[in-house]
């Protein structure tokens, strides 16, 4: 990993091509159920939404300290269930 916390490019060419084609197919597959996953649970879509609007509204000190009161919120399921409502209608 990078020094700033992100992840530095792959050196490709330390990979055979077989395991270039190995970690392509990896990457398309794991893509595409990230993709139905988030399709067939459309509530992460709004929790995700709902505490990023949180965040930029309030501008926490602590963002560790608030992300962790956000999804502790006992009435969070809640809350959620009433936007994905709204969102329906």
């Amino acid at each position: 990993m990078a020094a700033n916390g992100g992840l530095s490019k792959l050196d490709e060419s330390v990979l055979s091509a077989e395991q270039q084609e190995k970690l392509r197919q990896f990457k398309s597959k794991t893509r595409i159920d990230n993709q139905k996953y988030l399709r067939s649970h459309p509530e992460v879509e709004v929790l995700m939404g709902d505490f990023l609007r949180d965040v930029l509204c309030k501008r926490p000190a602590n963002i560790h300290e608030f992300a962790a009161d956000h999804f502790s919120n006992p009435d969070l399921h809640v809350v959620i269930g009433s936007k994905m409502e709204g969102n329906m209608e």
